[in-house]
């Protein structure tokens, strides 16, 4: 197949490492071996064949990102907890105890290897700022121009529902986006994606390429993984959405299998493959991918003229909802994302009327438009 062959010509990769993959398997997947630890800590044995497999990998001029889970739960077994924490001030608490457990272990592993790694700790606001997604984003050049690993995690002990990813399939798809990645890498503990869930019917059948996200692919998505995990198919499915519109190949694959990197970026057959026909611009990615902060409402002859590539304009805009500044990112009539040329008071005063009148209410250099063409982005149905 062409498109798994094209994962061999992947120059920058980004690998997800998930929780229930990172840590030491329980009793369900192997008891633990002569001079190894607990099950649910650290399984530094599979973080040295990671680095190992990378650092070879990397000798070919390919260039890999990680993005790590694990800081929670790590941080909740070191206080003797059971289960994740629901509670988000003990959450943050479980991530500041193990978020620190995490990264020395890394280095440790990488290290070995010749690898320096550095933590960068992003929380969804980091993304949505065009500013600091800007600076991240000269950052992480900076790391790989330096031949440094770039080690991602959502930075959970200050991280609040407004500006949490929720989990770091997403956080993984964000990352492949922004910084032009040719291949997102989940590394979970299920082989693939199925047609339903293998751990409840023995009959589901492994799905090995997808190509459109459609009725049947969604419909396929489970629940939740352990305790210790936030994410599941669902959330798979949804990072694939993100980064396909970087034009961004997706593996999902068991993350314990030997060799699984190698495997995959050699062509052969293994976990599920979710192909990326399209590509937006960068601008317009982030557009479509950063959180409104307030809503737009139009009338038909407005939207359909945005239909045609036309700019809004306010003659056309019937209502304002929340509070925005010039330059933020608003909804449309729940269809789509525009940034705006005006402050949600600015355009309050001047919803309705013909252009040419922008600058009698609100001074010279107010412009012509509420957002130009170039900035609006449809979503998807």
């Amino acid at each position: 197949m062409a498109a798994r062959s094209a994962l061999a010509r992947a120059r920058r990769i980004v690998v997800k490492i998930g929780t229930n993959t990172i840590v030491q398997p329980g009793e369900s997947e192997g008891r633990p071996g002569p001079g190894r630890r607990e099950p649910g800590a650290i399984d530094a044995e599979f973080l040295h064949r990671t680095a190992a497999e990378l650092s070879d990998l990397s000798r070919t001029g390919k260039e890999f990102l990680l993005v790590t889970s694990g800081a929670v739960g790590l941080g909740a077994r070191a206080l003797g907890m059971d289960r994740r924490p629901r509670d988000i001030q003990v959450r943050q608490a479980c991530a500041a105890i193990g978020q620190p457990i995490l990264m020395e272990e890394y280095r440790k592993a990488f290290r070995v290897y010749g690898i320096v790694t550095a933590q960068l700790l992003v929380t969804r606001d980091a993304w949505d700022r065009r500013e600091a997604y800007l600076n991240l984003r000269n950052t992480v050049e900076s790391l790989l121009q330096l031949r440094v690993l770039p080690v991602f995690n959502e930075n959970d002990s200050v991280s609040t529902s407004e500006i949490a990813f929720g989990d770091n399939d997403q956080l993984s798809a964000f990352v492949a986006s922004k910084i032009d990645a040719d291949l997102l890498i989940l590394l979970s503990d299920v082989d693939s994606l199925y047609d339903s869930n293998p751990r409840t019917n023995p009959e589901a059948r492994r799905i090995s390429y997808v190509d459109e996200l459609g009725p049947s692919i969604l419909a396929a998505a489970g629940d939740r993984g352990t305790e210790f995990s936030t994410g599941g198919m669902r959330t798979k499915l949804a990072a694939v959405r993100i980064a396909r519109d970087a034009g961004c190949r997706v593996v999902l694959a068991r993350g314990r299998t030997p060799g699984i990197l190698s495997s995959l970026l050699s062509g052969r057959p293994v976990g599920t493959l979710f192909d990326a026909p399209g590509r937006l611009r960068n601008r317009e990615r982030w557009i479509k991918h950063t959180r409104p902060v307030g809503s737009i409402l139009v009338d038909e002859g407005a939207l359909e003229a945005l239909r045609r590539n036309g700019s809004l304009l306010p003659r056309g805009v019937t209502g304002v909802e929340g509070s925005f500044r010039k330059g933020d990112v608003v909804l449309v009539n729940g269809i789509a994302k525009a940034i705006a040329c005006l402050s949600s008071e600015e355009l309050s005063m001047v919803r309705g009327l013909r252009s040419d009148r922008m600058e009698d209410v609100l001074g010279e250099g107010a412009g012509r438009v509420v957002a130009r063409s170039e900035d609006v982005v449809f979503l998807d149905p």
